[in-house]
């Protein structure tokens, strides 16, 4: 049973290194093709829930008087309307700033599975408490702390980015009475995520205090093997 759990986690995290680099793979073709909203696309009315109350949701194509589709949502029986006359601009956001941060995500997630896979593999063959295996928790706390610090700022960065676009393109009624969305005016990198909040960041800092630990019970280990 001993063996068999190193084992298993080598191949589990081998496969999931698999299937992430595959997903980044895919986001990097969808940003090389670049699809684009074409100006009669279309679909709805359909039915959504919004906070428990039914609602819906249509794309309606451009009429002429807008440039481009206008999505709507409606909620509340009616009475709080939304559009947004450039969904377009939107989907350009997200492909400039949201597949980015994905495709962040795929490599982080690739290099942490193979880095615990092979971590793993040395645990399998008993080589648990040596300079490699020190090496890789450090490597992998390092990580941790490093994609906190990169997911926070350009997930900051895509939510004001984002939210400043739809202050421009969207209109918003309560009751028939028009709302105005107060304007993003503070800068992305003061923005709405803090990495030091993140659980990445405290994981890896106690995955390197435990590579600390592990690296001085290995520095006992050869001075008393030296000693005798």
């Amino acid at each position: 049973m001993s063996q068999l759990l190193p084992k298993l986690f080598r191949v589990a995290f081998a496969v999931l290194a698999v299937l992430t680099a595959l997903a980044g793979v895919c986001m990097i073709a969808v940003i090389l093709i670049d699809p684009e909203l074409p100006p009669d696309a279309r679909f709805g009315p359909i039915k959504a829930d919004f906070m428990g109350q039914p609602g819906t949701i249509a794309l309606q194509p451009d009429t002429g008087s807008q440039a481009g589709p206008a999505l709507e949502l409606r909620a509340f029986h009616g009475n709080v309307a939304l559009t947004v006359d450039r969904p377009a601009g939107a989907i350009e956001l997200l492909k400039t700033y949201g597949l980015p941060i994905l495709l962040i995500y795929a490599v982080f997630f690739t290099a942490l599975f193979e880095l615990l896979r092979r971590l793993f593999r040395n645990v399998g063959h008993g080589d648990s408490f040596t300079a490699q295996s020190v090496r890789l928790v450090q490597i992998v706390g390092g990580a941790l702390i490093v994609f906190s610090l990169v997911s926070a700022i350009g997930e900051s960065w895509f939510a004001y980015a984002m939210y400043d676009h739809l202050v421009e393109h969207t209109q918003i009624a309560i009751s028939g009475t028009p709302v105005q969305l107060p304007p993003a005016d503070s800068p992305p990198w003061l923005g709405f995520k803090s990495p030091f909040g993140s659980p990445e960041f405290f994981a890896g800092l106690l995955v390197l205090a435990l590579a600390e630990v592990f690296r001085q019970g290995l520095a006992l280990q050869r001075d008393n093997d030296l000693t005798v």
